[in-house]
């Protein structure tokens, strides 16, 4: 074959094992980051504080909450290693579940019976000035948004590659750039597949096709009554990446979007959203009475409001903004925020996705990877709506380079091309496991019902049980696994330590607080006017 003719694909891996270097394709690092919600014995979400055996959710590297004071979030370090990565994934849960008094972790990413009455709590971060700023950003968020989305929970898969990596494939294309610029670009390019093909994921691993009916609190759905508890559509995957889960559709009408043309672009739209004035957020108001009902009445209130399937990640230091880092010292790794709790996974992902995910994020950075215009922007936003709601219809299209091509064949296309990628991962770290799992995705573009999706609701059909009775056995179940497994005492002893550390390092910061919030506040968005963009 004409080297000429080859993809971009091809052409680099040929590189790599050319150079005996294809090692370095499995030398990333994975980290996962799982949501779960706290709910009673009663099934409804837990109005208590975030357990003391945890230490403290602001400065604890392992365990937190996230926009919810009921939703804990799970965070691994990052590891070379699958295997070590759902380890210690895995005895995070068991020492969760160990700790927690009378209450369980809801196995599902669309939450359990939202009361009306009680709600969903915003997450408390103690008395510092940045443990204040991120409880008014949740408040924020609550008046913004509806407090109820602060209680929709999600696996976030993290992403870098090797330092060698980068300096081997810099070195074998000859790039004239600075080299953290060439690692940023390349980064780019990785997320605007991921976006392109991001439909792919929400087919292959959605699992909210159903939610309970106080989700919507009595609002006008199109969705189906699957019996009185519960709302459905019948071929739906993931709710939670639909219409009824986060949005940025404000954003979009005002003409604020985020540009993922490179690192500067991206970084500059973002803190361009901080910066402008949204009319509807100035009725809420900032300060009233006293008390801070959000950080601004911006657009966005901080970068991360922005709910973007993809993040390119920086390294922060101290209370930087993640911008400005971005723009300073470039990507660092790159975050997946589309993935549903895996609800027949205990740790609600299994090793399974993360052999695939990784492979896709080598597929995602060696393809092609062209700017992505208007055009394309709508029809990304077209596709994942389309899969999101109707993934599993037979015969379903989605649009591609302004043609409509059927989900199945355009699935179909990836996963081949993904085969030789998975092909030099087994080989180069002595498993079968790529090709394995990429398999299994062919198997479930063929067979719709192989879903996870699908599974739900068919087991939600034949066992005769709503949303809520359906998740609340797996959730049950999933309790009663983690406490059949032996306690590993170490590892126990290691995070007793380590919360108990965060304790202490959540009063030092208090203690060494010598600003008043309003100056603090001011002093933090003030580095957008210390640097001009």
């Amino acid at each position: 074959m004409d080297i000429s003719k080859k993809s971009t694909i091809e052409r680099t891996l040929n590189v790599f094992l050319n150079n005996g270097i294809q090692n370095l394709l499995a030398d990333g690092k994975i980290g996962i980051e799982r949501e779960a919600l706290r709910v009673n014995s009663n099934g409804s979400i837990a109005t208590t504080s975030h357990p003391k055996e945890f230490g403290s959710p602001l400065t604890h590297p392992n365990i937190t909450t996230d926009y919810s004071e009921a939703l804990i979030e799970l965070i691994t370090p990052a590891f070379t290693s699958i295997d070590e990565t759902y380890v210690f994934l895995n005895k995070l849960h068991q020492y969760v579940y160990r700790n927690l008094d009378n209450e369980i972790l809801w196995m599902s990413s669309m939450p359990c019976i939202v009361n009306r009455k009680t709600g969903v709590p915003v997450a408390q971060y103690g008395e510092s000035n940045i443990g204040t700023m991120k409880k008014i950003y949740r408040r924020g968020l609550g008046l913004r948004y509806g407090r109820t989305m602060q209680a929709i929970a999600g696996v976030h898969f993290n992403y870098s590659f090797s330092k060698s990596f980068w300096e081997n494939l810099y070195a074998v294309q000859e790039d004239a750039m600075p080299i953290q610029e060439f690692i940023s670009n390349n980064y780019f390019c990785l997320i605007r597949n991921l976006l392109r093909f991001g439909w792919l994921i929400t087919y292959l691993f959605g699992s909210s096709p159903a939610v309970c009916k106080s989700f919507l609190h009595g609002e006008k759905t199109n969705m189906e009554s699957f019996d009185p508890q519960t709302f459905f559509e019948k071929h739906a995957t993931s709710l939670r990446m639909g219409d009824i889960g986060y949005q940025n559709n404000k954003e979009a009408e005002i003409g604020v979007q985020a540009d993922y043309s490179n690192v500067k672009s991206y970084a500059e739209s973002l803190l361009n959203a901080v910066l402008t004035p949204c009319p509807e957020y100035e009725k809420i108001g900032v300060k009233v009475d006293g008390e801070y009902r959000q950080l601004s009445s911006n657009i966005l209130q901080v970068e991360n409001e922005y709910y973007g399937a993809v993040r390119a990640k920086p390294k922060l230091t101290g209370n930087e903004m993640p911008s400005l880092a971005l723009l300073e010292k470039g990507v660092h790794y790159v975050e997946l925020r589309s993935l549903d709790i895996n609800v027949f996974d205990p740790l609600g992902i299994e090793t399974g996705q993360l052999y695939f995910l990784e492979a896709l994020m080598i597929y995602c950075l060696l393809k092609e990877s062209p700017p992505i215009n208007d055009h394309e922007k709508n029809e990304i936003n077209y596709n994942e709506a389309k899969t999101a709601h109707h993934g599993r219809m037979p015969q379903l299209c989605l649009q591609k380079g302004n043609k409509e091509i059927s989900l199945k064949e355009y699935a179909k296309n990836i996963l081949i091309e993904m085969q030789d990628i998975c092909a030099v991962l087994d080989t180069s770290r002595g498993v079968n496991q790529y090709s394995l799992s990429l398999n299994n995705q062919i198997d479930k573009v063929k067979d719709p019902s192989l879903t996870p999706s699908a599974k739900i609701i068919q087991g939600m059909r034949q066992d005769k049980l709503s949303f809520f009775e359906y998740t609340w056995d797996l959730s049950n179940h999933q309790q009663e696994y983690f406490f059949n497994l032996p306690e590993d005492k170490e590892f126990s002893s290691h995070l007793d330590a380590i919360s108990q550390d965060s304790v202490l390092k959540q009063k030092e910061i208090e203690q060494k607080d010598n600003q008043k919030f309003d100056e603090y506040l001011h002093d933090y968005f003030n580095q957008i006017n210390a640097r001009s963009l």
